[in-house]
C-alpha cells in the first residue's frame, strides 16, 4: 500500500463533503498539475492518504482511501487530465497543522513541509505512522 495527502480548500470542498458521498466517493477532480496527476497514476485501490484543508486550517483533518484508480477527469475538456475517486474512511482525533509538521525533525523530508503548494503529494510509511499516531489514531488500525 501507498500513502498520498490530497489537498483542498474547505470552503470549496471539505472532509465533510466527502464523508456525505458516503461509500461511492467523490471523483478527485480540477487538478491542473503534471506532478499531482502522475502521483494519482501511480495510485493503486485501497490506498490511503490524508485529507489535508488548505487555506483555511492548513490541516491534516481525515483519512481517505482511493476507490476508483485514474480516469479522465469529467470536469476536463482537453484529455490532458486525469484523478481518482476518493472515500472517506474517518477524520483525525487531533488534526495535525502544517506548523506542526514544520516544527518536527522527523517531518523535515515530508513534501508537505518542502513543497507545501503541491495538491496531491506522496507520504512515506513513516509519515504516514507518525502522523497518525501524533493525530491520535493507531496507524495499524486503519
Amino acid at each position: 500500500m501507498a500513502y498520498w495527502l490530497f489537498k483542498s480548500e474547505p470552503d470549496v470542498f471539505s472532509f465533510d463533503d466527502l464523508v456525505k458521498k458516503g461509500a461511492a466517493g467523490q471523483e478527485w477532480d480540477g487538478v491542473r498539475n503534471y506532478q499531482a496527476r502522475n502521483n494519482m497514476r501511480a495510485m493503486q485501490l485501497g490506498d490511503r492518504g490524508f485529507f489535508y484543508h488548505s487555506n483555511i486550517g492548513k490541516e491534516v483533518v481525515g483519512i481517505v482511501e482511493v476507490a476508483k484508480l485514474a480516469h479522465p477527469d469529467s470536469t476536463d475538456d482537453s484529455g490532458r487530465w486525469e484523478c481518482v475517486d476518493l472515500r472517506a474512511i474517518r477524520p483525525i482525533p487531533k488534526p495535525y497543522s502544517l506548523e506542526a509538521a514544520k516544527a518536527e525533525p522527523r517531518l523535515e523530508g515530508m513534501a508537505l513541509v518542502g513543497n507545501s503548494r503541491l495538491s496531491v503529494q506522496p507520504v512515506t510509511e513513516s509519515e504516514w505512522k507518525l502522523i497518525c499516531e501524533l493525530g491520535g489514531l493507531d496507524p495499524a488500525s486503519i
